[in-house]
């Protein structure tokens, strides 16, 4: 099973940086917000951090770790790009 996520269910985040989802941690890349911000209904794969990061923080919730990885434009492209 892959699992995605899209720019509308990551909060439509404007910042990089490393935010607490239900599943874990995700790393958000400026490279990562300038996809969503060209293709906004893409939805990229969410990729495992191995091994998952310490918590460095006592008030931080410890979880998976993840990445974005690979994009699918979904229905962002026009009829005649496809």
């Amino acid at each position: 099973m892959v699992n995605k996520i899209t720019w509308q269910k990551a909060g439509r985040v404007t910042e990089p940086g490393r935010y607490m989802f239900t599943f874990g941690w995700l790393t958000v890349t400026v490279e990562d917000i300038a996809v969503w911000e060209q293709f906004p209904n893409a939805a990229f794969t969410l990729i495992k951090a191995v091994p998952a990061a310490p918590v460095t923080d006592a008030g931080e919730e410890p979880g998976e770790e993840f990445r974005l990885g690979a994009f699918d434009l979904g229905d962002n492209l026009s009829h005649s790009e496809k």
